[in-house]
């Protein structure tokens, strides 16, 4: 062991990190070069061993003299924790296995005995004494990328205890997964069983599903993508990504001298009801402070009033517009209302905004159009009777609402079914409605449609498809966003992001319609819950003291140039 080289962890120089793979395609690659040595297991356990030095210092400030609680499983992720506590242990840190298997790695399990690793009597009350606040840190090596399905009963017996410690940062110790969290789905990031959450979560070569889709994501901690030297599955369609903010930056474009409020992206806003008035002042100011050149407002005189004494740059009065944003605030028993946004939302899934250009007697070109709240209720009821969207429709759901929109075009399904499987619903949404789906949650979720080959005709709404099948399509364009602090967990956030949005989608709309490029409706739409989320966390303040303060929606309307400052890269 004393021989193998030193490696910091390092992000692949041949892959991006924000791109996840299936783990067969990662296993593939790689099958060639560690099939027959034990070489890239020593690598990974001095990963391993730095990221838990860091770990250490950063919570109880040393090393030596530090309680390191192993847990082990019977794969190659359990001969990487052994091989990590053995150099933990030449480090001075007192470190105990807890075995879950009757056949760990016989070489690591050697070697970590060697380095003075004590494999527990009894690894149920070593946990139990570990959750009590008995040691530092905890090591999960349960199981790996190749596992599939909740902890098996020895392994769940062992986290149990620590998981029933508290919630991360709640808790006395600190805890490092080897790749991922034990128990989780690596491919589609379920999570079926019990799973103990990570601080930081440790993997190799590219990220996993379990790293970027929810619920999983929210159990990984912080990620670090430790650079083996081994090739990454070039050949397999990326399963997500999560796009970085200096790339979403680049899509603001910063206003010339030849621009003006009509070029800058105007925005169309039917939004508030007698019962929800504020969803218009809140999406309205969300779009004018997120750059908008103007923004039109539909909606009763006594909305409109609240909209113009809080934003009097709003123009209550129609005209041509470059993005729509329909529903925010909107009220299902308001008959009146509903009649008015169903025809809107039927011109929006026409052609958006009249014919097309002469020049194109045949192509039909959609405004950019998010549809939210009260809207997809409508949306349901217009699909079921033929209808289509596009790419160019930004459906903005909430799992209940993902279920709700679901059921309507004949999948019947729950709430709680969504918050399972996100990702998998969110394909499944994609595919049926032909629109771009933004599925809000931590992460947030944007997935494309497929391509516009696919049969679009009204029958394939009954057809046996199910979420399965969307997550196994060939090369979806799913990608995970960070969405910000919990605090954003408040009335009027959602009505927030659909104003940003239409903010971003007019603006690139408008580019378009100048020369420039096509509109990128999903990078648009993660750019948006980006903004929404730098905003969150400058106006709660936990970007520079976590974990912040309450805040109220209307907060996050006046950090937004703000936050498109950060995301762009010109302030920090």
């Amino acid at each position: 062991m004393s021989t193998a080289p030193t490696l910091s962890p390092a992000t692949s120089p041949t892959l991006s990190p924000a791109t996840a793979y299936r783990a067969e395609a990662v296993a593939r690659a790689e099958r060639a070069l560690t099939a027959s040595t034990d070489r890239y297991m020593h690598l990974a356990a001095h990963a391993l061993a730095l990221a838990a030095v860091r770990e250490l210092r950063g919570d109880a400030g040393r090393v030596a003299g530090c309680d390191v609680l192993l847990l082990v499983g019977g794969g190659h992720n359990g001969g990487d924790a052994l091989l990590a506590g053995a150099l933990l242990a030449r480090r001075g840190c007192a470190v105990t296995a807890a075995l879950a298997t009757d056949h760990p790695h016989t070489g690591a399990l050697q070697e970590a005995r060697r380095a003075g690793v004590r494999p527990a009597r009894e690894p149920v009350a070593a946990c139990e004494r570990a959750a009590a606040g008995g040691v530092a840190l905890v090591v999960d090596g349960l199981t790996g990328i190749g596992a599939s399905g909740p902890l098996r009963s020895r392994a769940a017996a062992l986290v149990a205890p620590l998981a029933a410690a508290g919630r991360r940062g709640g808790r006395p110790f600190r805890v490092m997964a080897v790749d991922l969290p034990s128990g989780t789905g690596v491919d589609d990031g379920t999570v079926p069983g019990p799973v103990l959450a990570a601080d930081v979560s440790v993997t190799f070569t590219c990220l996993k599903g379990a790293h970027v889709l929810p619920p999983a994501a929210s159990a990984c901690g912080r990620v670090e993508v430790a650079d083996l030297g081994l090739p990454v599955p070039e050949d397999a369609a990326a399963l997500a990504s999560r796009p970085a903010d200096p790339g979403l930056g680049r899509l603001l474009r910063v206003p010339g001298d030849a621009d003006h409020k009509y070029t800058r992206g105007v925005v169309g806003l039917w939004a508030g009801s007698r019962a929800y008035p504020g969803a218009a002042v809140l999406a309205a100011s969300a779009a004018v402070r997120c750059g908008a050149g103007m923004v039109r407002l539909s909606a009763p005189h006594r909305v409109e009033e609240l909209v113009l004494a809080r934003r009097p740059e709003v123009v209550p009065a129609p005209g041509r517009c470059q993005a729509l944003v329909i529903g925010p605030g909107t009220d299902p028993a308001d008959v009146v209302r509903g009649a008015e946004l169903d025809a809107v939302l039927v011109r929006a899934l026409d052609d958006g905004d009249g014919p097309a250009p002469p020049a194109e007697p045949a192509v039909r070109r959609p405004l950019p159009a998010v549809i939210d709240a009260g809207a997809l209720l409508l949306l349901g009821e217009r699909l079921r009777g033929g209808a289509r969207c596009t790419s160019a429709h930004v459906l903005t759901p909430h799992a209940g609402e993902a279920a709700a929109l679901l059921t309507a075009l004949g999948r019947p399904t729950g709430r709680a079914e969504v918050e399972a499987a996100p990702a998998a619903y969110a394909l499944d949404l994609a595919r049926l409605t032909g629109a771009t789906v933004l599925l809000k949650g931590v992460p947030t979720l944007i997935a494309a449609p497929p391509a516009p080959a696919e049969p679009s005709a009204p029958a394939e709404l009954s057809a046996p498809a199910g979420p399965a099948a969307s997550a196994a399509s060939a090369a979806p364009c799913l990608l995970s966003v960070d969405a910000g602090p919990g605090w954003l967990a408040t009335a009027g956030s959602g009505d927030v992001l659909a104003g940003a949005l239409g903010a971003v989608l007019a603006a690139a709309q408008s580019d378009a319609e100048r020369g420039g490029p096509a509109v990128a409706v999903p990078q648009c739409a993660a750019l948006a819950v980006r903004l929404h989320a730098v905003a969150a966390e400058l106006a709660s303040g936990s970007r520079d003291l976590p974990p912040g303060r309450p805040l109220a929606a209307l907060d996050l309307t006046d950090h937004l140039p703000h936050a498109h400052a950060v995301v762009r890269g010109w302030a920090s």
